[in-house]
């Protein structure tokens, strides 16, 4: 095995630096920028819970909980530049809160008021896809024109286990290899795509694993242990920002909750199945490992609790809100310059809508 090959292994199990017990493994982050995660995980946890609330009152259509994989959200937003691009799937709504959008105009899309909510330039965070990995080609075309033009801009590229057995994974992976693309695959491996759990995935020895075929190196990481992933995916997005090309993160966590509120969990997988991996909660393993360090005292928690609440105050004000939809909005955001056949239907729209008549 020659040494370029050997770099393209993973490690032989997921880094871990701060174990389920809160005790430091090696070196960790600072002090102040794990506290300053807790905070952003605090809230992503009440966010989470606001939206599936908002979901049962009828707020909001459906909503993909990541509740227990903050981490994985948070790290993936905190570790970039504002100039950096994220590419998020439908279950990364923390994700984009974190590198700085409304998770209100977030949410748009699963409340179904627009296809996306927000404008992806301001903070550099692609739409929100429901279509699994289609987004990953995108991403891979963001790097390689920042790469074309000399920028220093690096993509984080989402996706989950499913994801990875769709066709645009591995086309997205070849063409950022031939090309060095600067982009990070970060995969959040929750174990279970919908009801089909990961054996049924791959028979790959892990997902990070994928990247050989396509000379890109991987790298797996304890997606439950914030410290963990600030490291490793810190140091994926150094490697892609210096021209190593683009990079494979697989996360190892667990989808706490169901796929969705339309889902059913309890149909392929028990109780005892899920328990042990409450006991791996990113926040409750954090929070144990500042505390013992002194740095999280009771006035933190409470100001990190306001905080959340505010953030959730936020969502639940902003998605009560009804909007009253504009049907010229249905042709007016699809071609910058309409097509004639656009502009056809638009006039048949506005000419069956003059002949309404209004109620007596």
């Amino acid at each position: 095995m020659t040494p370029d090959s050997r770099r393209l292994l993973p490690s032989d199990a997921p880094v871990t630096m701060i174990d389920p017990q809160g005790e430091a493994r090696g070196d960790v982050p600072d002090d102040a920028t794990l506290l300053h995660s807790l905070g952003l995980l605090t809230t992503a946890r009440r966010l989470n819970d606001q939206a599936y609330a908002l979901v049962r009152q009828g707020r909001l259509a459906v909503y993909p909980s990541s509740h227990g994989q903050e981490a994985c959200q948070v790290a993936a937003a905190q570790v970039l530049d504002a100039g950096d691009w994220l590419f998020p799937t439908y279950r990364d709504t923390i994700a984009a809160s974190v590198k700085g959008v409304d998770p209100v105009e977030a949410l748009s899309l699963l409340k179904g008021d627009w296809h996306c909510g927000y404008d992806p330039y301001e903070h550099h965070v692609a739409p929100h896809t429901t279509p699994l990995a289609t987004q990953l080609p995108h991403a891979v075309g963001v790097a390689h024109a920042a790469r074309l033009r000399g920028e220093p801009t690096v993509v984080m590229a989402m996706c989950g286990d499913g994801g990875t057995s769709e066709g645009d994974f591995h086309e997205a992976l070849n063409f950022a290899a031939v090309f060095q693309a600067p982009v990070v695959f970060f995969i959040q491996n929750n174990e279970y795509a919908i009801s089909v759990p990961l054996a049924r995935q791959t028979h790959a020895p892990s997902l990070a694993h994928k990247g050989i075929g396509y000379g890109i190196p991987g790298e797996r990481v304890d997606g439950n242990d914030m410290a963990a992933l600030l490291t490793v995916l810190g140091d994926a997005v150094a490697r892609a920002r210096a021209g190593e090309g683009p990079q494979l993160v697989e996360a190892h966590t667990y989808r706490m909750q169901a796929h969705t509120n339309a889902d059913d969990a309890t149909r392929y997988r028990d109780d005892a199945e899920v328990r042990p991996w409450v006991e791996r909660d990113p926040i409750t393993r954090l929070r144990a490992y500042l505390t013992g360090r002194g740095v999280l005292t009771p006035a933190v928690e409470t100001e990190f609790t306001a905080e959340a609440e505010r953030a959730a105050t936020h969502l639940r004000d902003g998605l009560n809100q009804d909007i009253t939809p504009d049907p010229d909005d249905l042709f007016a955001y699809v071609f910058a310059t309409p097509t004639p056949q656009l502009r056809e239907q638009a006039a048949l729209v506005a000419d069956e809508l003059s002949r309404e008549v209004a109620p007596s």
